[in-house]
């Protein structure tokens, strides 16, 4: 990842190796092995030239997971370098995930099908714009409080109870076992969070342990003295890689590298180099060019340098990079493009970053397309990737391999979207009743075990005056609030504004004319959690005390809302199939970059409450499913499911990205259903 929240979109990794000899072979053919020696890095008995990419199995629907490796492969790549999430792997503890979009093995396996080497970062921190920086929530859970990222011995016990499932999995993958793994990155950027070589040393002894001793171990820091110094693993034998910014003078950085490095063992590998950045919703795109890409590319491999070139945006409209880069008298080089190709942050699994404080927050969008050469849509027909491709074959002499079939998109003509609910009529249908918690103060999120989406606080009070003033001083993330009489139907709300983490903290709400008490909902969404920094432990919901005109209100209910059965929202209320004046039309459209929302939800008017939308499209039996966009101006914010299928969060009225893409295996011949809400 990418020092200060560093993120992986299209990255290139260049790693050079420093070669001073051939090595040759004894008796037929020597056995698999893959080192660091003389400052170089060494396969089967020779120099070895790593030309990699990130491409994150999690973020690709695993039905295209040979496809994209396919358009890796065809870029020019060798070798895929991959975090493991392990909030992925155990949402629950002991309950363990390795299907779907978790089959890890079987990506690794189909990487090495296809011939491609793997760079494996197995964590337990990746940061990776992933939620919670790829730690699972019910961390946050634990009393007292763990310690994230150190040797915290409860922590501990967790990681090596994580390990212990996960490493076994790989060890009969490593490259000296038959399989595709060259390296393994421990932790992630820790010299940027802190200095518990502890921590460090029992990572080391753990992977080692499950792994042995034969295979490289490395960590990634930023190019600096500080960084180094914290993070590295130097009495471990643990080779230790940099990054740094565009415009960093590289020799004193290698110089530095070495410093880190046992002798010999200093390849000079940046990890991570940016030449742009993320973008967050509400920031504009940063953009690079195809031709200033490649030329600082060529500048460097055509040289004999070495570079990891690191794309950072976030929208399949950005274009953002990281270029790391080396100079030697040798004549191998490595390259690795951090993302090769970027994906998609599906459900709620996008990360977050904060500023000085914990309140400048901001939340990644669901594309992870990063304006990397193969975007999130799988093309490869841009300037960017044939550029890149160019450059990676004039400057290596790496054969041209040739390009897989194009995945097609299509437009399924005019969809109409129908309000089917209000929230307030159906949250008891999406809310388990078993799962309510009660409680005198508000509980966050994590502690009622609603680890990702919404959570509904309700409480009462009395009220005075004409108005009152609402103050949560603490909510994470963006609290919608609702009033109305306690005695009254809960479907009678009465919308009274936003609390946002990152601005208001009060509101002025009025005073009803009830005859009971006032009855408060506030509906609180979790925008995804923060991956990098001093703040990543970061639960979410109600955090403080809620007060109204300075009374601290108790008697807390807090309802989890499942979205398990969208599909069966008209059966939850027949009588709203009927289009209301906010009924949306859907068209389709084809062609460029610019134009590939293929579905097109146009909604006229805003609601103030949440609302459910459903729309149906079909597809024609004698026809190919192909993948589509949904595009979603003139809309506020919310979620879209398709086929109960979790697309991501769209919020164009705040931008930047507008379209969610719609991958075709998620797609069916026949009726498919939209559903969008909140």
């Amino acid at each position: 990842m990418a020092s200060a929240g560093g993120f992986g979109g299209l990255s290139l990794l260049l790693a050079l190796s420093l070669c001073s000899a051939l090595a040759s072979t004894v008796h037929g053919e020597a056995p698999r092995r893959f080192w660091i020696e003389d400052d170089a890095f060494w396969k089967d008995g020779a120099p070895f030239q790593i030309v990699g990419g990130d491409v994150h199995y999690f973020r690709i629907v695993p039905e295209y997971w040979k496809d994209r490796l396919l358009r890796a492969k065809a870029l020019g790549l060798n070798t895929i370098q991959t975090y493991v999430p392990w909030n992925l792997h155990e949402p629950e503890p002991q309950s363990w995930e390795f299907k779907g979009f978790a089959d890890i093995e079987s990506y690794l396996r189909l990487a090495q099908e296809l011939e491609m080497l793997v760079m494996l970062r197995v964590g337990p921190y990746i940061c990776g714009e992933w939620d919670l920086g790829g730690f699972p929530p019910w961390l946050l859970t634990i009393e007292p409080a763990l310690k994230l990222r150190s040797s915290d011995a409860t922590y501990l016990s967790l990681v090596e109870r994580w390990w212990r499932v996960l490493l076994p999995k790989v060890a009969p993958l490593l490259y000296e076992n038959g399989g595709p793994i060259i390296m393994v990155q421990i932790e992630n950027e820790f010299g940027s969070f802190g200095d518990d070589k502890n921590y460090l040393h029992y990572l080391v002894q753990l992977a080692r342990r499950y792994l042995g001793n034969d295979i490289v171990l490395y960590t990634t820091d930023g190019g600096t003295t500080n960084t180094l110094k914290n993070g590295a693993i130097l009495q471990d034998d643990v080779f230790a890689a940099v990054d740094f910014s565009t415009g960093d003078d590289p020799w004193p950085i290698f110089r530095l590298q070495k410093k880190y490095n046992l002798p010999g063992k200093s390849a000079p590998l940046s990890a991570e180099f940016y030449t742009g950045w993320l973008t967050h919703w509400g920031e504009s795109i940063a953009t690079t060019d195809a031709s200033s890409t490649a030329k600082a590319l060529k500048s460097i491999l055509c040289r004999n340098g070495s570079a990891v070139l690191y794309v950072c945006n976030e929208s399949p409209f950005i274009t953002a990079f990281h270029l790391h880069f080396s100079f030697t008298n040798s004549v191998f080089h490595e390259i690795c493009f951090q993302m090769a190709h970027g994906g998609t942050n599906f459900g709620f699994y996008n990360g977050a970053n904060t500023g000085q404080t914990e309140y400048e927050y901001k939340a990644d969008l669901t594309s992870y397309d990063y304006d990397a050469p193969i975007k999130e849509h799988g093309d490869v027909h841009n300037p960017k990737y044939k550029a890149l491709r160019r450059v990676i074959h004039e400057c290596t002499g790496t054969p041209l391999h040739p390009l897989p079939a194009d995945i097609e998109r299509a437009s399924y003509g005019l969809v109409k979207l129908q309000k089917v609910a209000s929230f307030f009529d159906i949250f008891d249908k999406i809310c388990d009743p078993l799962k309510v918690a009660v409680s005198e103060q508000p509980l966050s999120m994590e502690l009622t075990g609603q680890m990702f989406g919404f959570l509904l606080y309700v409480s009462e009070y009395q009220g005075k005056g004409p108005y009152s003033i609402l103050s949560i001083p603490k909510v994470h993330d963006r609290a919608q609030v609702f009033v109305s009489c306690s005695l009254d139907d809960v479907r009678n709300q009465i919308y009274a504004g936003v609390i946002e983490r990152w601005s208001s903290k009060t509101l002025q709400i009025p005073t009803l004319n009830c005859s009971s008490n006032i009855r408060l909902s506030i509906l609180v969404e979790n925008m995804g959690r923060v991956n990098y920094g001093p703040y990543i432990f970061d639960q979410k919901g109600i955090l403080s005390t809620v007060e109204i005109d300075g009374v601290t209100l108790h008697h807390w209910k807090m309802y989890p809302l499942s979205f398990n059965l969208l599909e069966n929202l008209s059966k939850f209320q027949p009588i709203q199939q009927i289009t209301d004046a906010r009924a949306s039309k859907v068209s389709s459209h084809g062609g460029s970059q610019n134009k590939l929302r293929d579905l097109s939800f146009y909604l006229n008017g805003k609601s103030e409450e949440p609302e459910f939308y459903e729309g149906h499209f079909h597809i024609d039996s004698n026809s190919t499913v192909k993948d589509t966009f949904i595009s979603f101006r003139g809309w506020n914010k919310g979620v879209a499911f398709v086929n109960n299928f979790n697309i991501g969060r769209f919020w164009p009225v705040t931008g930047p990205q507008c379209a969610l893409y719609v991958p075709a295996p998620i797609l069916r011949s026949g009726d498919n259903i939209v559903v969008c809400t909140f």
